[in-house]
């Protein structure tokens, strides 16, 4: 007797605002299940600004992109690029032209199902903002993952993301919090990601809080996502990756260590 495959889940990773590492994020996490022995292909909906191909090294072998797909140029196989360590882990690219209003959510939606009859899982990178690229992006999302910092202005962009992603039906929200500095969070001059996520209300459920991490910043340099490897963000990054498959894995203790005089006179 024949055993039907499960059918996969379409996550989108979307944030309010730009430069909160919502790519790099997405390309981390894509390369973490890939490791966790899951099939998974991450969507590019970037379309005129695209660069998750070159967080992972794949810039140089695009041939099609989204675009050449949702207006039936070619196949979703003949634009997917295969990474070339991990043989079930590929890349659809985004477009170098901005679609603008050329690509429907429809068309969206129908691309990502089929994908996730295929793969284990569909990350699609959101674009930021809250426009037209915004709607295309969450077409079809099973989930969603919001990438902020602990920065005012993100966080406030983050909760009309968490807004809109209710009135589209998206009622699985997960929080994760990037570029946090452990030590500001001590002196309480930057938020931590409990605080994060209680503003942003009990939709959100944290899955992840990445550190500011110099090892992080030299490996997407180099376009080598950091899953995995010995640093703290890529430790963090797998323990995100075991969360999303459902394991219970608690949350590394990122606040720095005090020294013993700073403890004895108590300084903060």
């Amino acid at each position: 007797m024949l055993l039907m495959r499960a059918m996969g889940e379409v996550i989108v990773i979307t944030s309010g605002k730009g430069g909160v590492g919502k790519t790099t994020v997405t390309a981390n996490i894509g390369t973490g299940l890939a490791r966790l022995e899951k099939s998974v292909v991450i969507v590019d909906t970037d379309n005129g600004l695209r660069n998750l191909d070159i967080l992972m090294g794949m810039e140089s072998r695009i041939e099609y992109n989204l675009i050449d797909v949702l207006e039936g140029a070619c196949h979703a196989r003949q634009a997917m690029i295969r990474d070339k360590n991990l043989p079930n882990l590929y890349l659809l690219p985004a477009g170098m032209r901005d679609s603008g209003t050329a690509i429907t959510p429809d068309q969206m939606k129908k691309l990502v199902w089929e994908l996730k009859d295929e793969y284990d899982y569909c990350l699609v990178d959101c674009p930021a903002g809250i426009d037209t690229g915004f709607r295309n992006a969450i077409s079809g999302a099973d989930r969603a993952m919001i990438v902020t910092t602990a920065e005012v202005p993100a966080v406030h962009d983050a909760m009309r993301v968490v807004e809109l992603l209710g009135e589209a039906g998206i009622d699985r929200i997960q929080l994760i919090v990037n570029k946090l500095r452990p030590e500001l969070v001590r002196r309480r001059d930057m938020m931590s990601a409990e605080d994060v996520c209680e503003i942003l209300g009990d939709k959100v459920t944290l899955i992840g809080q990445i550190p500011d991490d110099d090892e992080l910043v030299i490996a997407t340099n180099k376009g080598e996502p950091c899953v995995g490897d010995g640093s703290v963000s890529g430790r963090v990054f797998m323990n995100i990756c075991r969360r999303i498959l459902g394991e219970e894995v608690p949350f590394m203790d990122l606040m720095p260590r005090r020294g013993f005089l700073a403890r004895l006179f108590g300084r903060r």
